[in-house]
């Protein structure tokens, strides 16, 4: 449902359905009246809105060309249209398990279905079980009227998450604050991946970004970084440089937390 008014939001808050808010400047899919899944310019409709979508797409300082990319959660695909548009060499999966949001793709220019673009109708948690090097990237943003659902958050799914990966993948992930839960979810992506995390602020935001690596790609020196930060500034307009100096400011900081499993085994320089 398209709701433009008071009454047409009545009529929808009690069916706990997702449904699209229009205003003059842009349009967003919600569950509720006061969380907005995701938000997109009508004038401009590939462009990142919110400021966690511009932080999760870190992961390219990292990898800045996937061959594979997985998405759990679809909302109004503003991640998915923008890694479709700016990653030509990439073929995308998205997992939604919601068909009601999926039946709103067009609304949002979600691209078709083709050859390096699938929307999957499943349960995020089921799909990646007993697979294994799948994606070069794997993004959790799935969230449902309550938040994110308990069985993507559980011990046994990040270790599938970890086996989807290739060898040298990435997870990110997107944790909607505050909530208290959030600190054992943290601590279990930590054990998946074997402490190979960096959490940073979202822009313009609450939220906090976690990036876990399966290989070493957390330890790329500071210059490649920062060398990749240029590169993609030419082609990327994702507010990459915040989450750069970041996530570089949280490497530095890992070098001496008690905790840290491996940091103070390899140089970051």
């Amino acid at each position: 449902m398209i709701v433009k008014n008071f009454d047409d939001l009545l009529k929808i808050l009690n069916t706990k359905k997702p449904f699209i808010y229009q205003s003059k400047d842009s349009t967003s899919l919600q569950f509720s009246i006061a969380a907005v899944q995701s938000e997109m310019w009508p004038d401009s409709p590939i462009e990142l809105v919110l400021g966690y979508t511009k932080s999760m797409m870190g992961f390219l300082l990292f990898n800045a060309e996937p061959k594979k990319i997985g998405m759990i959660g679809l909302g109004g695909g503003s991640l998915p249209k923008y890694c479709f548009t700016h990653l030509p060499q990439s073929s995308i999966v998205v997992i939604e398990n919601n068909p009601e949001v999926i039946a709103l793709r067009d609304h949002f220019c979600i691209p078709p279905d083709s050859a390096r673009f699938e929307v999957v109708c499943a349960d995020g948690a089921d799909y990646v079980k007993g697979k294994s090097g799948q994606f070069d990237v794997l993004i959790l943003d799935g969230f449902e009227a309550h938040g994110q659902p308990g069985q993507l958050c559980t011990q046994a799914f990040y270790d599938d998450c970890f086996e989807m990966l290739t060898p040298e993948g990435i997870l990110v992930v997107n944790f909607l604050e505050p909530d208290v839960r959030n600190v054992q979810r943290i601590e279990r992506i930590s054990e998946s991946f074997d402490g190979e995390v960096v959490i940073v602020d979202a822009q313009d935001s609450l939220n906090k970004i976690v990036f876990a690596f399966k290989g070493s790609g957390l330890y790329l020196p500071d210059h490649v970084i920062n060398s990749r930060l240029r590169a993609l500034k030419l082609d990327h307009d994702a507010g990459l440089s915040m989450t750069a100096h970041d996530i570089l400011l949280q490497r530095r900081i890992r070098k001496f937390l008690p905790n840290a499993q491996k940091s103070t085994q390899r140089e970051i320089s």
